[in-house]
Parts: C-alpha cells; sequence; structure tokens
C-alpha cells in the first residue's frame, strides 16, 4: 500500500506521503480503491438479481470499501506512520445523497451482502445530484438546503449503456453510472444509477431547495422525493419513478440479450426485487418492452413478468403504499395506461373482491396491489409485521395468495456498523472470540460466556466511554455542543414520523425538566440526542423539530437543570453521524406506536453496539426480546393488536386523557407555556399542542405515562453498572441474528434462488 501510494501521489500531485495534503492523500487513496476493487472478479451465475430501489443510502464509501477488500489496516498503519490519522482523512469525503432512512440503508446493507455473499445482483436507482437535502438549524427551526453531493472525482463511473424513456410529451434519453460494490473477502457487484445529461442544477437557489417543479427535463434527478404537496410535484415524481424502472428494463432485458438467453424464459435468468412501491411500474413497463419491441403475446409478457417479480412490502402504514390518480398516469406515461387497465381487468375476471382491484372507484391506481397480483412472493419485514400483513392490512390478499407470502426480518451489514464505526469494540471481541464472526456473526454467540466476567464487562464500559469521548470531540466540532462524557447518553436517530413518536419523548423532556425544577436531581447526568429530517412539506414533523430545539435552548440557559440533563439535536443527521451516535449510545429509543413499524434496523446498530433497547412491542425489538429475554430489554406500551383493534373501533380519545390525567395535562400545555413561547414560535407550537389534543393520530398520549414509568426504571438500573454491562454484553452476543448477510442468504433461499 505505502509503495502504491506513494506512486500515485508522485505522478498525480508531484508530492511525497510526507509532503502531500490531505485532500491529495484522499484522491489518492481513491484511485487506488477504485482501481483494487475494478480487479475484483464480477459476481456471475445463470440467474441474476436486480434489486430496485428509490433509495440506497450508501454512506462514505472509502472505509467501507477498504475494510471489504482487506485493506483498511495496512492503509491506517502506513497513514499513522506519516502522522495522518485515516478517520480525518474520511471526513473529506462527500456522503452520497441517496437515500432518506430505513428504506435506503437497508437497501444499502443488503448489496453489501449482496457481494460478500458472491451472488450476482446489481442495484437500481436514479443518481440524485441534491438527494435528499442538507438541514439547518435556524431559529429553531429545519431550514432545508441542496446537498451538491457530487464532486469532479467521484465513485461513479459514467457508463456506454444509453436508453430512451417515453412520456406523453417528450423523449427523454437516459445515461448510467456505476457504484462498484465490493463484497468483504468476495467479488464485486454494481449500483446502478440511473441520470440524465439535461439536468440543470442552477435552477435551484443557493440555500433553498425550491425549484420549477414542471421543467423535467432539467429537474429530473435533482431531488429524491420531491415535495409532492402540488400537483406538479406529485407528478414528477411519477416521472422519476418511471425513468427509474423504464431504464432499470431495458438494461435488464439488454443483458439476458447479450448473455444468449431466451427473454420467454426470462425467470429462470433473473429476478427483480421491488424495493416497496416506488419502483412497482417496472411491471407495466416490462409488459409494455416485450409486447411493443420483443414480439410477445400479452399473456406470455404477463406470465414471465408475474414469474420474474417480488415485492417487498415496509410499511404497514395505508398513507404510504402509493396510489395515483389515473388522470396523472394518462398526463406523465400514456403508454402505460392500457396495461394498467389490462392487469386490472384480468384481476377483476378471476376476483369477486374489490379491495384487491388495482384500479379503485376513485380511479386510484393501487401500485401494492399491482405488485402482489403480478409478482410471485410478497415479504414483510420482521415476523410480526409479516404476520399483521397477513392477518390484518394485506389480508385480502393473503386470503387470495397465501403461497406467495413470506418473512425477511431485516438486517444491517456488520462491516459498517461494526469494524468501521467501532474498530475498538471490534478488536477486542477479535481478542476474546478471534475473528470468524466478521464473516459469521452468530460467532458473537461465543461472548457469553464472559457474561460474569468482571475484566471484560469493565472493559466494555471503557470502550464506551472512549467512543462518548470521540462523540463529544464530534459534536464539540460541528456544532459547538458540550457533551457530559458521564452522563447517560439516551438516544432517538431516525426519521421525524408522528407515528416513530419524537414527540413522546419531548414529552418525557419536559417531565424531567419540570421534576428537576422541582428539586429531583438525578444521580446520574442524563443526555438525550436526537437525530431526524422532517420531510419538506410535513408540517407536524418540522413542529416536533421546533419543539425540541426549543426544549435545547431552554435547558441549556438554565443553570439549575443543565448540569444534570440536557436535551440536543444532531443537525444534517446521516449515516456519518450515525456511525458516531451509536457507538456512543447507552440507551435506544424504539418508541414507535405497536403494530407500525414494520421493522426498524437502527435497534439492530444500537444492539450491535452495546446499548439497551428501550422501546415498544413493535417491529424488529419483538425478535431483539426474543433473543436477549425480558430482563435485557425495556418494553412498555400497548401491545400491537390492542392498538389494531382501538383504530378498528374508532374509540381512541386524545382529548379525554388529556382532560382526565393531571400530569398528561401538565406536560402537553407546557409546549404552550410562557417558558417555550419565550424562545419558540407561536404558531408551531399552539399547531402541535392542537394536534396532540384534538387527533394525535399515532395514540402518543395513550403510552406516555408508561413510558415515563419505564424510562425512570432504566435510568435507575444504569446505577447498578456491574448488572447494566452484562445486559450490554448479552445484546452484543445475541446481535448476530440480525446480520443482513443472514437476511440476503433466505431471501436467496426463498425467493431469488440464484445460480
Amino acid at each position: 500500500m505505502e509503495k502504491r501510494l506513494q506512486e500515485v501521489l508522485e505522478k498525480r500531485f508531484h508530492k511525497t506521503l510526507d509532503t502531500c495534503t490531505k485532500e491529495e492523500l484522499f484522491h489518492a487513496l481513491m484511485e487506488i480503491t477504485k482501481e483494487a476493487t475494478g480487479n475484483l472478479k464480477r459476481n456471475e451465475g445463470s440467474k441474476k438479481l436486480y434489486y430496485i430501489s428509490a433509495e440506497f443510502l450508501i454512506g462514505k464509501l472509502l472505509s467501507n470499501n477498504l475494510i471489504n477488500l482487506g485493506l483498511y489496516e495496512e492503509t491506517e498503519k502506513v497513514l499513522k506512520s506519516h502522522g495522518y490519522e485515516l478517520c480525518e482523512i474520511e471526513e473529506l469525503e462527500m456522503e452520497p445523497s441517496l437515500g432518506n432512512g430505513g428504506l435506503g440503508r437497508l437497501a444499502a446493507c443488503f448489496l453489501d451482502s449482496i457481494a460478500t455473499l458472491g451472488l450476482p445482483g446489481d442495484g437500481i436507482g436514479l443518481n440524485y445530484h441534491f438527494g435528499l437535502f442538507q438541514q439547518k438549524f435556524t431559529n429553531h427551526k429545519q431550514q432545508e438546503l441542496k446537498n451538491p453531493w457530487i464532486t469532479k472525482e467521484s465513485w461513479l463511473n459514467r457508463q456506454s449503456f444509453t436508453c430512451k424513456v417515453p412520456f406523453k410529451d417528450f423523449t427523454m434519453d437516459g445515461v448510467l453510472y456505476d457504484i462498484d460494490v465490493p463484497g468483504y473477502d468476495s467479488g464485486c457487484n454494481r449500483l446502478h444509477l440511473f441520470d440524465v445529461d439535461t439536468i440543470d442544477e442552477s435552477i435551484v437557489p443557493e440555500n433553498s431547495i425550491n425549484f420549477n417543479k414542471k421543467k423535467v427535463q432539467e429537474n429530473l434527478t435533482l431531488f429524491l422525493y420531491p415535495d409532492d404537496s402540488d400537483d406538479a410535484g406529485r407528478k414528477l415524481r411519477i416521472y422519476q419513478q418511471y425513468f427509474m424502472v423504464s431504464c432499470g428494463a431495458q438494461l435488464i432485458l439488454k443483458e439476458m440479450e447479450d448473455a444468449g438467453y431466451d427473454l420467454h424464459e426470462l425467470n429462470n435468468h433473473a429476478v427483480i426485487q421491488i424495493n416497496d412501491t416506488h419502483p412497482s411500474m417496472v411491471i407495466p413497463e416490462l409488459i409494455r418492452l416485450l409486447t411493443e419491441e420483443k414480439g410477445f403475446t400479452m399473456d406470455e409478457a404477463v406470465e414471465v413478468v408475474s414469474k420474474t417479480c417480488a415485492y417487498t412490502n415496509h410499511t404497514i402504514l395505508a398513507e404510504a403504499l402509493e396510489k395515483w390518480p389515473m388522470e396523472y398516469l394518462e398526463e406523465v406515461v400514456p403508454n402505460l395506461v392500457p396495461i394498467i387497465k389490462e392487469l386490472d381487468e384480468r384481476v377483476r375476471k378471476t376476483v369477486k373482491d374489490e379491495s384487491t382491484y388495482i384500479i379503485d372507484a376513485q380511479d386510484r391506481v393501487h401500485m401494492a396491489h399491482m405488485d402482489i397480483h403480478y409478482g410471485f412472493s410478497v415479504n414483510g419485514v420482521a415476523a410480526l409485521h409479516t404476520e399483521i400483513l397477513k392477518n390484518s392490512e394485506l389480508k385480502n390478499f393473503y386470503d387470495l395468495y397465501p403461497e406467495r407470502f413470506n418473512n425477511k426480518t431485516n438486517g444491517i451489514t456488520f462491516r459498517r456498523w461494526l469494524m468501521h464505526c467501532n474498530p475498538t469494540l471490534t478488536r477486542y471481541i477479535e481478542s476474546l472470540i478471534g475473528n470468524g464472526f466478521k464473516k459469521d456473526a452468530t460467532e458473537l454467540e461465543k461472548l457469553l460466556v464472559f457474561e460474569n466476567d468482571e475484566e471484560v464487562l469493565n472493559k466494555l464500559e471503557e470502550i464506551k466511554m472512549e467512543k462518548k469521548l470521540e462523540f463529544k470531540e464530534y459534536m464539540e466540532k460541528t456544532q459547538g455542543l458540550t457533551i457530559d462524557e458521564h452522563s447517560i447518553i439516551d438516544v432517538q436517530v431516525k426519521r421525524l414520523h408522528e407515528y416513530k413518536r419524537q414527540q413522546m419523548n419531548a414529552l418525557y423532556a419536559i417531565y424531567k425538566y419540570l421534576d428537576i425544577k422541582a428539586g429531583n436531581k438525578p444521580s446520574t447526568p442524563i443526555t438525550m440526542i436526537f437525530g431526524a429530517k422532517a420531510a419538506p412539506a410535513y408540517v407536524i414533523a418540522k413542529d416536533i423539530i421546533h419543539l425540541i430545539l426549543c426544549l435545547q435552548e431552554l435547558i441549556e440557559k438554565d443553570p439549575e437543570v443543565r448540569p444534570y440533563f440536557r436535551v440536543l439535536m444532531i443537525e444534517n443527521y446521516n449515516v456519518s453521524k450515525a456511525a458516531k451516535v451509536i457507538p456512543a449510545a447507552n440507551i435506544s429509543e424504539q418508541i414507535s406506536l405497536a403494530s407500525k413499524e414494520a421493522s426498524g434496523t437502527g435497534n439492530m446498530k444500537f444492539m450491535l453496539n452495546g446499548a439497551l433497547t428501550l422501546g415498544t412491542e413493535d417491529g424488529a425489538n419483538v425478535e431483539i426480546r426474543d433473543l436477549v429475554g425480558e430482563e435485557n430489554i425495556y418494553i412498555f406500551g400497548r401491545k400491537p393488536q390492542d392498538v389494531i383493534d382501538l383504530y378498528e373501533a374508532g374509540t381512541y380519545s386524545s382529548k379525554e386523557i388529556y382532560e382526565e390525567d393531571a400530569l398528561i395535562h401538565k406536560l402537553v400545555d407546557f409546549i404552550t407555556g410562557e417558558e417555550l413561547l419565550a424562545i419558540g414560535d407561536e404558531e408551531s407550537l399552539t399547531r402541535l399542542h392542537r394536534e396532540l389534543i384534538g387527533k394525535d393520530w399515532f395514540m402518543t398520549l395513550l403510552d406516555t405515562k408508561e413510558y415515563i414509568t419505564t424510562k425512570e426504571k432504566v435510568y435507575a438500573d444504569y446505577e447498578d453498572r456491574k448488572t447494566w454491562n452484562k445486559k450490554a454484553l448479552i445484546n452484543i452476543a445475541k446481535a448476530g441474528f440480525f446480520s443482513s448477510d443472514r437476511t440476503i442468504a433466505q431471501y436467496n433461499e426463498d425467493i431469488w434462488k440464484l445460480k
């Protein structure tokens, strides 16, 4: 590595390792890493996976790729010998803004595992120039800025493949960029990202994410999830989705023909995994291409496409299952409309249940319905989630096609979420049980023999302190916030959504603030950390961020409370910042309303790094509890079926709880009390106050009191550090099940059957 680094630095910059800048060193390392990845064998076979997703939240790639190539430790040593720290060089890399939250991060973990297991499988998505958005806090509010992450030199490699995508009023030329995906000690796959050369980044002002949504040829791939609060934004999403799947479908058919396969046997050589409903139009688009360009009859095309496509459902929230008005499709992709109508007609001929039709009585096209009828597999992403789909949310489909439904509990790649973000813990685990866990995460169970070993438990606490200090340094450097490393670090980081109930955590913060003001000081100081972005048009989510930031200022300026309790929010939370805060956390907040979180993957990352889960009986929390035992997790709140029953009966009333419970009344009213109104925006705080009392769709007030009681118990239990550290060790030891390598092996065995 040293010799090659010197060669590249000399050739490109006429510098040496001792005279180059950090930027020059970063570019040299990127070149060497791309070169090494390019030399890996392609994972090939006679049947290939195409994983289509609107999001791939891949995070920074330099260190991840060095780890997978087996070059990380050598590079670290070489740099150290010349006075550099690899972690400092990593900071210079721009984070690809290609995803939002769990959906995109899962897709990224899956690509890593697919490559690591040596399976032939590529990702297909879009090359968003500004991605989601860059979050800035101004006047205690979220401000959205464009996030230009694509630099002159990047991991993107432009390919020769081009294709034409026909819309109603114009045709666009798709171009392809690839990012290499090296597996850990394995071969290499690709992430295919489609783009257009007509994009004009200058149509977006400097400190904004606003642009003319109607200039599709100039804006198509600028942003992930453009604001859909108006017709133009909603249509732009359809333009994006169709462009992605049309380019993807054309690439798939080309690769199949180039390999000499008969397209009538497409399902024997390709499998298309539809990740959530965003890529659903791949079904009618493939049918269109096969019938219009490849000479298929409609029957032949429908049959082969139905045997090729599989669908992953990621949500129980009905509003998140996309339904597009037919008039929008007629305005954007009229060439698909007759095919969608034909597919719906075929369903109507054989199925009497109107609730399963693709086109409903309001003339809306249900994307998930199309996926289920014309795919061969439907999977949920956690055991509880899949059971709710089968017994409740998609029961009408399960009754039709029970054989298609299966569960694939999500997973995370341990390369990024342990080896990269917590190398100290990784090395210590390796010293205890060897390095087999890096390839087979279930070997972490070998740690259980140390659950009563005081030396090991103390060492785990030392490592946690080291990570807290690193996080403290990072927050001081990036946000000017000082953290007490001796405090309990209690973390809720995830997309801001009412069902994830950050607002309930904020109500606890109000409770704790008032409790300390009343003289009840905690034995150990507490630092509550939030990190979240709210969709730009999601008003209440932005109001919750405003409340948290107002609480942050209130407490920061209160000398009576600040030494014992803090509320801090990470600005522009992303993968890189997750890698800083997760290893430092003592408590993992997973407090979604039971039955609403499909799985969660943050809960797995925290568990792997020795944080204890405080959560509801929801998503993968259920499986974490089953693995670690009731005594090593903190579960509270109503059970999933209770919540489902409440929705069905329509009897939940937050107003009643507010009026009848003095404590909850006091906490909710604090939102519009004089302390916060002196800091915050009256309109925003009043709107949130009104929402909690008048609607509270995700039943915050239902679980608030039990949440407070349970959280107080968690803090009290932290005082018995030996028992706490034992619980942390058990969580780490049992985290192996949540490796995405296991998830992908199950997808392959049950669904893909790659050869």
